[in-house]
């Protein structure tokens, strides 16, 4: 296996979620699922207390970044943050908060750096996060702040979701279903969709993305009989986006244009709102879809799913999520190991 010339940034999460749990999973899997080499932002004692919780002989190696690469195949490379961690299992706590935060910001600060080649990031819970003082909607905006702090750009960042056989991007995302309508502006379609073209290009090498764009109401509106955002708003959207030379596709019906066949018809897919999307990706990839940053000057990649407070510390927890993560961050830091 061809490896990652500088490791992967993994931050610690949230530490009374299953993330821990994974980690170690997934790095005592190194060898039979080919991972990647990175290295985790973590208070070393904690992993030791969760390795010994779930029953593991893992060694951990306090390192530098650029060390981890070297030492990867014989223990789990840790940079510890500034402090330690206090957590039992399934019990989260905001005493932790700024660690979490902390991990995130170094993870992306490396890479900045040249000392990391991406980033990717464990589940958090954004409501421990809000008791300790966190302002950001969650963790793609945050990570669209750090860009601004490290690179001195202001960019939107954008949620893909991403399985082996579907990508797709939900416009809107953790707003109540009752405001979409209002959300979905022809201005909002167009500027994202020529950043997805663009990401498309660049970073998964696709020279002639194909985006596939979903109406609102059902039916895709059925000619106006069901809703007119389709008319008055996507439609004019997608003649912007194919005057520019970009082939977006649509408006399609969101009940066909996921099956099997249709699939094959596209590159990705752009959803009006949060479920729309979810609910394909995650039927068709629970167990391996990745959550990917669009946007942002460096490459962020997330396992597709939560905590799991109530099977941390069981170990029942799945690593596929973390372990796709971390083979499409790698990928797309380094297009030359695909």
């Amino acid at each position: 296996m061809r490896r990652v010339k500088l490791a992967l940034a993994l931050t610690m999460g949230e530490p009374a979620g299953i993330g821990p749990d994974i980690t170690l999973k997934t790095w005592k899997m190194r060898f039979e699922r080919d991972v990647q080499p990175f290295y985790v932002l973590c208070d070393p004692e904690l992993l030791k207390a969760r390795a010994k919780h779930l029953g593991f002989k893992i060694p951990i190696k306090v390192v530098e970044p650029e060390a981890a690469c070297d030492c990867f195949d014989e223990a789990l490379p840790v940079v510890p943050l500034s402090g330690p961690v206090q957590v039992t299992p399934g019990a989260p706590s905001g005493t932790n908060a700024a660690l979490v935060i902390e991990s995130i910001e170094t993870a992306v600060r490396h890479v900045k750096e040249g000392r990391a080649s991406a980033v990717v990031t464990n589940p958090i819970s954004k409501k421990i996060l809000y008791d300790g003082g966190f302002h950001h909607p969650g963790h793609t905006e945050f990570l669209g702040d750090l860009a601004k702090t490290y690179w001195d750009k202001d960019v939107e960042p954008i949620m893909l979701l991403a399985g082996p056989e579907l990508m797709a991007v939900p416009l809107t995302i953790h707003v109540p279903f009752v405001e979409v309508p209002k959300l979905v502006t022809k201005e909002l379609i167009v500027d994202r969709c020529r950043a997805i073209n663009k990401d498309m290009v660049e970073r998964f090498g696709i020279t002639s993305p194909r985006i596939a764009i979903a109406g609102l109401n059902p039916h895709a509106g059925e000619g106006g009989s069901m809703g007119t955002e389709e008319i008055e708003t996507i439609s004019p959207a997608i003649a912007q986006l194919r005057s520019e030379g970009i082939d977006a596709r649509g408006p399609l019906p969101a009940d066909t244009m996921f099956h099997s066949e249709a699939l094959d018809t596209y590159d990705v897919a752009v959803a009006m709102y949060h479920d729309q999307a979810l609910i394909p990706v995650k039927t068709l990839a629970f167990d391996e879809a990745v959550n990917v940053t669009l946007g942002l000057p460096y490459v962020r990649t997330s396992p597709d799913h939560g905590t799991a407070f109530s099977i941390a510390g069981t170990d029942k927890a799945s690593p596929n999520s973390l372990m796709a993560s971390l083979r499409l961050a790698a990928a797309l830091a380094q297009p030359e190991l695909v």
